[in-house]
């Protein structure tokens, strides 16, 4: 390893460790709500006329599996209509709450206190009604800022460097939205947030027959270049980090390049961009553990490629049927995207079934050709510990997934020893480790939060983590990817199945270890989740998603 590598893995270690919770202390945060500079939820580029897109007037007949499997969706044209809705069913508003004296925005894909850190950017082939270029996607206004003009010549680079027609939509975090209220631990949600994001790109996508490709071959500073933020003058605190670069094209198109070519590069440097990022705080706190960790956790491009090896990775594809849905709970899949929320609150008492269990449980597992995990990032690396509440048909107790079969004698040989490690069922990788009620002990791990014990289930994403890190520091930031795009298919699985569901940022890491009989950091939880009867607040009122554009028309 050599002393930049040695370096950045030692900073990013260490991150980790200083934003840890524990019973004694949390990581550090402001201490307080400094509500006179709360983040602007929308960045704006002023002195650029936004390009608006059509709402969708009728959703896809597609149902429930709809999301999952590819081969279920006919593909469609890249048109305006066809990248407005990509866009409003993955990352735009689904509906605003109210209470007297406040109102605030909901979206496709959730966010760590709804406070938004992921902006997204396209880059589009001229099509009627778009001019060729780069564009920010406004979910407020359900429209594209232009940055900079395309090109004939850039956009038959692309065409040539990927063999097929697409476009590329790329995803950027701004810290301080994150940071404001969660501090210094605000690098890891802002990740989450890009992983659930990513998610909703790629069930999006495939309901218009449209594949996500990660390009894993391309740098952080390329990304930079390509969205021109080397000609931006960011607001201070406020500039936006790149995170990924995906192409998006027809589904079952293979052998999709995970880079981008010189010739491409080149034309984006010529580019000349336009446009103001609007500030969004008047005021900020400099947390510069997130600098540092973002330095050091930035994705070079030679390093990845031994890598690239496979378009997709994960298990064997499974030869278990997905499970069906009570008739019930037939939703279309549009709409399950459209009604995903974060609940607030369980009422303690629903149950679901084993097969709802084992259903939701299903989609979190990597298969070929289907959503959202063939996108292509590296082998599987997040487990999930399970802490069954309420399901019929399962003993209360503490349970595991296994999602890469690989770390099986690991975790066998780390774990405790009592652990029985008991198959539950034949065609998915679930262990019974112990049998108990484990109510108080997940909401106490969960930074004592009643929703953890009140639900059917609650779990925490356990990652292979030192070697991951020790490999490429920049994994880091893809482990937390790998956590929201679990927590995206749990969201809409939660949905489908009639039950709620909420992630859960703030646990004690070391007790869950603990609790797991981890004494290293070899495997290490980062996230957790839950999933139960949802208890409605009769307070909030609902508005439609884009009432304030329809009043502004009339």
């Amino acid at each position: 390893m050599n002393t930049v590598i040695d370096s950045a893995v030692t900073e990013t270690l260490l991150y980790h460790e200083q934003t840890k919770h524990h019973f004694h202390r949390y990581a550090r945060s402001a201490g307080f709500m400094d509500w006179a500079n709360q983040p602007n939820p929308f960045r704006f580029y002023e002195g650029v006329t936004p390009v608006r897109l059509p709402l969708l007037q009728k959703d896809s007949a597609g149902e429930h599996l709809a999301l999952y499997e590819r081969s279920r969706n006919a593909s469609q044209d890249f048109t305006r209509e066809s990248i407005g809705a990509f866009l409003e069913l993955s990352l735009g508003l689904s509906a605003w709450k109210s209470i007297p004296g406040s109102t605030w925005a909901l979206r496709m894909n959730p966010s760590s206190g709804n406070l938004h850190p992921t902006e997204a950017y396209m880059i589009l082939p001229a099509l009627p009604g778009i001019t060729a270029g780069v564009f920010h996607y406004s979910p407020l206004l359900h429209a594209l800022e232009p940055r900079a003009e395309g090109s004939d010549t850039l956009q038959q680079q692309i065409k040539k460097h990927f063999h097929t027609d697409g476009f590329l939509v790329a995803l950027t975090s701004i810290f301080w939205r994150e940071a404001w209220k969660y501090g210094e631990r605000a690098f890891r949600y802002c990740q989450h947030d890009v992983g659930h994001a990513l998610a909703a790109l790629s069930f999006s996508a495939n309901l218009l027959g449209w594949e996500v490709t990660w390009l894993n071959g391309v740098s952080d500073e390329e990304i930079t270049r390509v969205l021109g933020f080397d000609q931006t003058r960011w607001p201070e605190f406020e500039m936006e980090h790149p995170e990924l670069l995906c192409f998006v094209h027809r589904s079952g198109e293979q052998a999709i390049p995970r880079d981008l070519s010189r010739e491409i590069g080149t034309e984006f440097s010529g580019r000349g961009f336009q446009g103001r990022p609007n500030r969004l705080s008047d005021d900020h706190m400099d947390w510069e553990i997130i600098s540092r960790v973002a330095e050091a956790t930035a994705k070079p491009k030679h390093e990845e490629a031994a890598l690239t090896v496979h378009v997709r990775h994960g298990l064997p594809e499974s030869t278990r049927p997905f499970y069906t849905p009570p008739t019930q709970f037939k939703i279309p899949a549009a709409q399950i995207i459209r009604q995903r929320r974060s609940a607030v609150a369980f009422d303690g008492v629903s149950s679901i079934t084993k097969d709802q269990f084992c259903t939701m449980l299903d989609k979190t597992l990597p298969r070929d050709a289907c959503a959202p995990f063939d996108l292509g990032l590296t082998v599987p690396a997040i487990h999930l510990l399970l802490f069954v509440h309420r399901v019929t048909g399962l003993e209360p107790g503490l349970y595991f997934l296994l999602r890469a079969e690989r770390d099986l004698p690991a975790l066998q040989q780390k774990c405790h020893r009592h652990f029985l490690w008991s198959p539950v069922d034949e065609t998915l990788p679930l262990y019974l480790l112990q049998a108990g009620d484990f109510q108080s002990t997940a909401a106490s791990v969960s930074c004592g939060q009643s929703i953890a014990g009140e639900s059917a289930f609650s779990l925490g994403m356990i990652a292979r983590f030192r070697a991951e890190i020790e490999t490429a520091p920049y994994r880091y930031r893809h482990l937390f990817w790998e956590t929201g795009m679990i927590g995206q298919a749990l969201y809409l699985e939660a949905e489908a199945q009639g039950v709620g569901a909420t992630g859960i940022g703030c646990f004690f890491d070391d007790p869950v270890h603990e609790l797991m009989g981890l004494s290293d950091d070899a495997f290490q939880s980062l996230y957790h989740f839950t999933v139960g009867g949802p208890r409605e607040d009769a307070r909030l009122a609902t508005l439609a998603a884009y009432h304030h554009l329809e009043a502004a028309a009339r």
